[in-house]
């Protein structure tokens, strides 16, 4: 079966850990591993940027070199051109398994009916406490990657704050967020901030092309990746097909807003079955990346009242989104209740 017939759920990149390729970013690692080769690297990088578009990869791939490498004045990180450590090496074998010792992730996880959570719990983040404080790995490095750091509860992040302001000795922490200028300042104020960019095009269908084990001509995947606004995850969603005419649906309604148009929204929520939570994400996702630009705009930047309008909508969508996900509610009610806050924001 071509990558294009599969359903939307059956389309999906592999976990950053397991992924040792990086696309379009070199700026990036170039600036932690110059940062390392100093020997004062600092202990927290908030890396910040759009949906899909590497921020895991490039954490877990820095995670690797560190961990491959701890001796930053030895010979072969002073030679490095980039982060790299190929698939085969033992650390990173261990990391693609989540076994090393020298390794924590937190991440959202589920719950023990089996539903993903719609949070990352202050109990998990609890956890960087007892391992930052038990005996250090072989190496003497321990890295803990949050991905990401939006999915915190308050409680969660205040757990993270605590270690964050007196990290151990040779600790590193790497925030990965979707959202920074949304991420807790007191957090903020503790780390260096790493900004990436959207992908090209090209950068894109080459990461998703590796991705999906296809030919980078494949007109579908070419398609996909220009309709995807430089995130490979969505161009791996494009190419199950639905999410591509559910995309359309979405952004037409965005479009016209602060117009609503009634018809076309009962039929977008009849487009979203109970159980499938592969749609919903993708007009989930398609309204954030549509508020996120309309957050960076600078017209709207000196709109302080309408700023903080689209702001409020983010977090009121992404709760009742969570909680429709969460506890498999009718999708439709969402649909009308977000298409009309947008519209009251845009008005």
């Amino acid at each position: 079966m071509s990558p294009r017939n599969q359903s939307v759920e059956t389309i999906a990149a592999p976990h950053p850990r397991e992924t040792t390729s990086l696309y379009g970013h070199a700026a990036a690692e170039a600036a932690l591993l110059t940062a390392y080769k100093s020997g004062h690297i600092p202990h927290a990088w908030l890396i910040g940027g759009g949906q899909g578009i590497g921020k895991a990869t490039l954490a877990y791939r820095m995670a690797r070199f560190v961990l491959a490498n701890p001796d930053p004045a030895s010979a072969k990180v002073q030679e490095a051109v980039s982060l790299q450590v190929d698939a085969p090496h033992p650390v990173a074998r261990q990391i693609a398994a989540g076994s090393h010792g020298g390794m924590l992730t937190l991440e959202r996880s589920a719950n023990d009916k089996g539903v993903m959570r719609s949070v990352i719990t202050v109990d998990e983040s609890r956890e960087t406490i007892s391992f930052f404080g038990s005996t250090a790995a072989a190496e003497g490095w321990r890295v803990c990657i949050v991905d990401t750091v939006d999915e915190l509860n308050a409680n969660a992040s205040n757990a993270l704050l605590k270690i964050l302001e007196e990290p151990p000795a040779r600790s590193l922490f790497l925030l990965v967020s979707n959202m920074p200028s949304r991420v807790l300042a007191t957090i903020q104020s503790r780390c260096r901030k790493l900004m990436l960019r959207s992908l090209a095009t090209e950068e894109v269908i080459a990461a998703a092309a590796e991705a999906l084990q296809i030919d980078p001509s494949d007109q579908a995947l070419r398609e996909a990746a220009e309709t995807a606004e430089g995130s490979v995850a969505h161009t791996l969603t494009l190419m199950g097909g639905e999410a591509l005419g559910l995309q359309q649906r979405t952004t037409a309604l965005l479009d016209i807003l602060p117009q609503l148009d009634h018809r076309a929204l009962h039929a977008l929520g009849d487009a979203l079955p109970l159980n499938d939570r592969a749609a919903l994400r993708t007009v989930i996702e398609t309204i954030e990346r549509w508020l996120s630009a309309r957050l960076r705009d600078d017209e709207l930047q000196s709109d302080l009242p309408r700023l903080a309008r689209f702001a409020e909508v983010w977090e009121k969508m992404g709760k009742a989104a969570r909680d429709t996900e969460s506890f498999n509610l009718e999708r439709k009610p969402l649909v009308f209740s977000v298409f009309g806050w947008l519209a009251e924001a845009a008005a």
